[in-house]
Formats: C-alpha cells, structure tokens, sequence
C-alpha cells in the first residue's frame, strides 16, 4: 500500500484515466511570449511530467487579441499558432504525462486599450476603461473560444480549461457586479450564465466525446455584488450538463481585497468551498488553493472534500513532487512557501516565473545540471539560504563540499523568519535543505566559526562566502538608550518588548517585527478560523460573494512603524503580496510614517520630525530595522592568502534581505562553478583580484553589467519579449517626442518593443557609465524609413540591476521627425488610451 493512496489512485473519466488525482494547475509563466519560449515550456512541462503528475494545465492563451493581456500576449487563433505548440504536447507525452490548455480572456483585466467586458465598468486594478461588447461580438466570441479549443486540439492538448473564475471576461458575464446588460446576456441569472454555458456546449459539440473540459468555476467571489452559493450550484450543474468533464475551484478575484494563495492562507483554507458542491454534481471536483504537501492532499481526498487536488505553484518547486510522494520520499519534496517572490510577483511586473526555492523553474534548458569536470574540494562559510543553495547544488553536480557556520543549526536569516506569523512555511525550506546535505553528502560542521588561515591551511583554494549581513545602527542621538534594542534582540532573543513600540525602519524587516508583536497565540496562517474571521470570508456562504464583516482579537500593542523615505510605507514589498501585509497592519492600528528624521530618543521616547511638525512617541520600546551590511571579514584575508574567493547573498549584497536572490545567486554560482577554472564563476559576487585593467562591465555593479548584457542580446536579436524582466515597476520612458514622461513597465516595454521594430540597420557604437555605474550611456546609429540617424540611449539602473529610467535623444531633425512619424502611427491608439485612463 502506498503512503498517499487517495492522491495516488487513478482516476477514470470514461473516455481516458488518469494515473492520480494531481492536477498541475494553470500559472502563466511567461514563456508564453518568450523568445524561444515554446522549446522552453516543452522542457518545463515535460519535467514535471516525468515527475508523475496527472494532468497539467498550461497558463493562460487568449481565444482572440482583444482577450490578450497586453500586446503581443498568447494567443490561439490560426493553425500556424496551434501548429507552434505541438513541440509542448508532444514532450508531454513522450515524458508519460497529459496536458490540457486553459483557454483565458483577460476581459476587463487587460492591460491595453481595446480591452472588453459585458459592461463599460473600470476595474479598480486597471487604468484602462473597457469597451462594452455588442450582441454580434458576443456571438462572436463565443466562437473564438470554440475556435480555440478545436485548435488546441489539433496541436495535441489532451483537453482544455475554460477559464470561467478570478474576475476575467467569463466571470464578468455570470456576476451581476460586472454584468449590467440589457440584451439576452444579461439581467436575470439565467441570462448571465448563458454565456459560459454556449462556449461549453459548442465546444463540445465541436471536439467530441474524447476530449477533456475543464471549466474553472469561481465558487466563492469574494467581492459584492458576486454569486449566492445556490446560483454556483445551479450553474456547475448546468455546466456538467453542457458537457464539462471535470470541475476546477476558483477562489476571488484579482480585485478582492482577501487573500487566497500567499503564505499568510492557511493550506487547504478554501477546500471547504469545493465540498459544498460535492453531491450536487456527478463530474469530478477540484481542490485548490494553498495545497503544498502530499499530506494535506491525501487528507482532502480521504475527507472527501473533492475528488482531484489542484496544486500550481509547488510543482514550481519541485518537478518531482508526485514522483518523490509515491516513493516514500516525501521529506525530499522541495515545498512551496507560497511567497509569490518569484511566480506572480514576476508574471505581473512582465518577467518570466520562476521560484524562490527552486530558481531552475522556467529555465531548464539555461541552467542545465552538468556533473562536475573533476570531485574538487571546495569550502562554504555560511548556512543560510544562499550556502545552503549553493553547497547542496555543488554537491549535487560531484563536487567535495563542506559547509562552515558558526551557529548550531542551518538557516541562517530564515531561522528569524520562520517565527514571524504568516512565514511558518520556511521551516519546510529549512526541512528540505537539511535532507539535501544528507543526500548529496556535503560535510556540515556548525558552530564553526573559521579563520582564513584555518580555511587555507585545510587546502581550501576555492572558498563560496556567504556570510550574511550584520544589523545596521543608524546615527541618531540616545540610539544607546536602554530601550533602545535590534530586530535580532526581538526575534532571536526574545528580548521583552514594552506596549507601545517605535519601529525605525519599515522594509520587510519592519513589516516581520511589527507582525510578530501583534500577534499572540496561534497564527492566524495557522488556524482557518482565525484567518477567515480576520479577512472576513463567511464560511457559512450566507451572503453574495462569501462576504462578511471582519473581526479581529485585540493587539497586544500599540506599534508605530517609521521610514526615512517619503514614498509610501511598504512600498518595497513583492508586487501581489505588500498589500495583503500593509492591510495586516492597518487592521491592528498600526501607525505608520514616512518622510521621518529621527531626533533623539531619552526617557520620554522617540523624538522625530515628520515634514513641519515635531512629535515624540512614547515608546517603552524602540526597535532598530534599519538595514544591514554586508559580513565579509574574510573576502580580503582569504584573496591574501590565495585563495578564490565568491560572493553571494547578504555578504556580497546586504540592501534588504532577499531570500529569492540568495538562492538564486548560489544556485547559479553552483551550476556555473568549475574549480579548473575560477573565470567560469559567474561574475556576480566573485570576489577574486581584479586584473589590472577592468573593462567597462567589470567597473558596473554586478546585477547592473548583468543587465547591460540581456539589453544588448534583446537588442541584437530584435525581440524584446523579456525586457519586462529588466524593468523596474515604475520605469519612466523619455524622449524628444514625449511632451511629458511615460511611467509604468508596461509603457516602457510597449515603446522599446516598437522602436526595435521600427529602427533599421541599428549599431551600438560606444558605451560610457557614471562612477557609480548606475547611469549608461550608450551611442547608436540606425536608419528610419531610409533617414539616417544618431542617437544616445540614457539608461539608469537602480542596485537591482532594473531599469527605472530611459531616455532616448536622436539627431538630426530629420531622422527625429521620421522616427516620430512611424512611432505616432504605430502608437497612437496605445498612448492616447493611456493618457485618457490616466487623466480619468
């Protein structure tokens, strides 16, 4: 008998079975649009495949153009597209796997200007109005969702899912919220479900019996105005009728102001909504949201919460999740923390996903693991999460590993996070790391803390410091004051902390110590009651939507939580997720101020001076979040002594703690890593002598050379497809023909994107950068419509290696006037859409 047999049994459908009940659900990962992006999804795909999943669900591809989600988004309209995907379904099913495709209209959620929905109603995530669909265009429609389908059949998809949840076009027609027509597909609810349900039924009529259909149902809103939970009865039923073969759980939409999939959720906090349906319908049900462990998997089943679990982002974790279940090896699964870092954070600022924990997701074929040349010795100093990355990589590749750290456990900074409620899920990071050495025999030695010289005498020549950072203590009058007291006193220490709290500084550093004092007893990320009566979600489902009044258990403290800048509070946070803690805070009352200069602190408190006014918060206790620097004693005592020596995570970069980069910098380090050689290191964090003359991308910081180098391969290549990854979120483009600047990724990306298209013959003369190496400045020539012309490109870069301004300046006038004349055509109705969004 095998240990999960309820996730492991397989599951018949008729027509086909599946080998479990483990679906891989729908994440749009980027490489949908990517240059070479569909060889790199039949690699994705096809591994987790191998790793025994039972049917995948690819991200989103849009039925028409209007349906995209920006300009040159995914799409299946034509043979020639379809024809494109048939190197994913083929690796699918050469790997043993199944795969469906989800068939997505962005409706009002859009990001470009001929956006549609059943309404002109704005959703309050999107500047851009959208236009109303007529009765023809709904007709029509509705065929293109059928077109669709029947190409992804003829591309060798096993099914498709119809995306009918999240607050996307079809959810838009069922929810009176968003649906105010007046024609045969609105008004009554019967009206309403008519459009999903003639998609469904065409469709079917359109494939035939053999083939999957998935409908992702959304069975709990979660903003008003959405559905009773006896109309998402009617409508599954309805559904199974037209000729649904399996049911999937859809949970709020992206404008609900609730939680659903970060870490603060408790797992499987929503399975409750699929089981309400469970004897209504006689097609399977699926699970989803928040389910990252074969454990919690099982259970649902066993409990007969549903019939098929749905898990998306811990298959972005670890590919062999299935296989590693159904071999006893459960303690091996890489776990998803649900973060969001680097899956949705990067899908909604333009990049290509990836995984905090397993940086490799989505790009396979670019960080291949080669086994090592040669069994090296090589010595890691430091067990956080980047020397934990890195040493258990290396090993994994042959090399002879051993992991120094002073401390008596692994871990490092995440041993301080893991006790902040909401990031219990690190200790399953921690767990996976700890079985990684067993495994691939990396010699571990804790509370060790080594010297250079014992380091060189070991006949260590290649040393990976990943030492971490140190708290920093900003200068400020009293900072010595007895209630003065760091963030590690706090989380490690355990120190006692008064009732009303000064937090100086509000990073993420902040934002942890300010949960951690706010909370007393379980953590509401661990008890679904608590969690749902905070949020407000109405378990008993007695109200549209799901909806109730939020109930919070009184603050055990009153916390101010203060910034130097005067940009808004917490607005370094991920992208998907800084709101979910920003809102967490401001239900406790936490008082939050930017724009600080902090006095002094004495006996009275906390002195500080926000724009004109002065003020002092009696604090009983400060706490210091006031950043880091980088620990790298050793960098210069090693190189001394001839050794090579490597950077990585806070040692060699310590602005904020950033456990996404940390792992991902010794993931790379590690799959780049020969000992025959130190120039194959990656240049990032290496910590070698410098040759006597550097050239200009060894004189930029590391993540901005980086940068650098994909601009000018983009460039080369013509595509700008993965510029989004480059871009900070609040880029701003600039230009002789832009009478005022153009901010936001997705504009910038727009314009770049069109003038590669519209330059001809463009070369990169020269480049020149600032001391600092944050300001490029890069010299072309190109042609315009037979005008020759000349030209800089202004690029400045932030640390993060992001571009967040870009200017362009071109001579002479009459190129100027060409380019100006193909851009205004090309770009007109984008920019002019743009301008009235952003002045309504």
């Amino acid at each position: 008998m095998t240990a999960y047999p309820n996730m492991l049994k397989p599951l018949d459908l008729g027509f086909t079975t599946l080998k479990n009940r483990v679906l891989m659900g729908s994440m749009h990962v980027g490489l949908e649009e990517a240059k070479d992006g569909f060889n790199r999804m039949a690699a994705f795909y096809a591994e987790r495949a191998r790793g025994g999943v039972g049917l995948i669900v690819t991200g989103g591809i849009a039925p028409n153009d209007r349906g995209r989600p920006m300009p040159g988004g995914a799409r299946m309209t034509t043979e020639e597209e379809a024809a494109k995907h048939t190197v994913v379904t083929q690796a699918v099913h050469d790997a043993g796997g199944k795969i469906a495709m989800q068939i997505l209209h962005f409706g009002r959620y859009a990001y470009h200007p001929e956006l549609v929905a059943p309404s002109a109603l704005q959703a309050p995530i999107n500047p851009f109005r959208p236009n109303p669909l007529s009765t023809e265009e709904v007709k029509q429609t509705v065929e293109d969702y059928v077109r669709c389908a029947a190409l992804a059949q003829s591309a060798g998809y096993d099914g498709v899912e119809i995306m009918g949840s999240e607050g996307y076009l079809i959810n838009e027609f069922i929810a009176a919220r968003t649906n105010h027509r007046d024609d045969a597909w609105g008004g009554s609810y019967e009206n309403r479900i008519r459009f999903p349900l003639e998609i469904v039924r065409r469709t079917r009529e359109r494939v035939g019996k053999n083939f999957i259909i998935i409908f992702r149902l959304s069975m709990l809103d979660l903003v008003e105005g959405g559905s009773t939970l006896d109309e998402v009865v009617q409508l599954a039923q309805a559904l199974e009728a037209a000729g649904v073969t399996i049911l999937n759980t859809g949970v709020g939409w992206h404008e609900a102001r609730i939680p659903t999939i970060a870490t603060k959720v408790p797992r499987a906090a929503f399975a409750w909504v699929t089981k309400q349906l469970k004897g209504k319908v006689g097609i399977p049900l699926v699970a989803t949201n928040r389910i990252n462990t074969p454990e919690v998997a099982d259970q649902l089943l066993a409990d007969g919460f549903c019939d098929m679990v749905s898990m998306a982002r811990p298959f972005l974790a670890d590919p062999l999740f299935v296989q590693k279940a159904a071999q006893g090896k459960a303690d091996e699964i890489n776990t998803c923390i649900g973060c969001n870092q680097a899956c949705l954070d990067h899908t909604f600022a333009g990049k290509i996903t990836s995984c905090l924990v397993n940086p490799r997701a989505c790009h396979e074929t670019l960080m291949p693991m080669v086994p090592a040349k040669s069994r090296s010795r090589v010595a890691v100093v430091g067990a956080g999460p980047a020397g934990l990355a890195f040493a258990t990589t290396a090993a994994q590749r042959g090399f002879d590993v051993t992991l120094f750290d002073a401390a008596p456990e692994i871990g490092g900074q995440f041993n301080i996070a893991k006790q902040v409620p909401g990031k219990e899920e690190f200790y399953e990071t921690l767990r996976f790391f700890d079985r990684q050495i067993e495994l691939t025999g990396v010699k571990l030695q804790l509370n060790q803390r080594v010297s250079a010289q014992q380091l060189a005498s070991a006949g260590f020549t290649q040393v990976v410091l990943a030492t971490g950072v140190s708290p920093r203590t900003p200068e400020i009058e009293g900072i010595k004051h007895p209630k003065v007291v760091g963030y590690l006193d706090v989380l490690r220490d355990k120190c006692r902390v008064g009732n009303t709290v000064a937090l100086i500084g509000a990073g993420g550093i902040g934002f942890d110590v300010a949960e951690y004092l706010l909370h007393e007893g379980t953590s509401p990320s661990l008890d679904q009651t608590k969690f749902f009566a905070e949020w407000g979600v109405d378990t008993s489902y007695a109200a549209r939507g799901g909806l109730t009044a939020a109930h919070l258990e009184k603050s055990p403290r009153k916390v101010f939580l203060l910034q130097r800048k005067a940009s808004k509070v917490g607005d370094g946070l991920g992208k998907t997720t800084g709101w979910i803690h920003r809102t967490s805070l401001k239900n406790r009352k936490v008082e939050m101020l930017s724009g600080v200069t902090y006095r002094k602190v004495d006996d009275a408190g906390l002195h500080i001076t926000v724009g004109e006014r002065e003020m002092t918060i009696p604090a009983d206790t400060v706490v210091l979040c006031a950043g880091q620097e980088p620990q790298r004693e050793l960098q210069a005592e090693l190189v001394a002594a001839g050794c090579t020596v490597h950077l990585i995570g806070g040692a060699d970069k310590a602005a904020e703690l950033d456990a996404k980069r940390a792992i991902k910098q010794g993931t790379e380090l590690a799959l780049a890593f020969d000992s025959t050689s130190s120039d194959t290191a990656p240049k990032a964090g290496a910590g070698a002598a410098a040759p006597a003359v550097a050239t200009l991308e060894q004189r930029l910081p590391t993540a901005v050379a980086e940068s650098l180098q994909k601009w000018h391969a983009m460039v080369a290549a013509g595509d700008l497809g993965e510029l989004g990854a480059l871009l900070h979120p609040k880029a701003v483009f600039r230009s002789p023909m832009a009478h005022t600047p153009y901010p936001s990724a997705q504009v910038v990306q727009l314009i770049l994107s069109t003038v590669v298209k519209v330059f001809q013959d463009f070369t990169y003369h020269r480049q020149l950068a600032s001391a600092d190496g944050l300001n490029v400045v890069l010299e072309f020539s190109a042609k315009v419509s037979g005008k020759e012309l000349k030209g800089i490109d202004l690029v400045q870069f932030n640390e993060q290696g992001q571009i967040v301004d870009f200017e362009v300046m071109v001579r002479p006038m009459s190129g100027l006037q060409a380019l100006g004349d193909e851009m205004g055509k090309r770009l007109a109705p984008y920019l002019a859409a743009y301008k009235a969004a952003k002045a309504t």
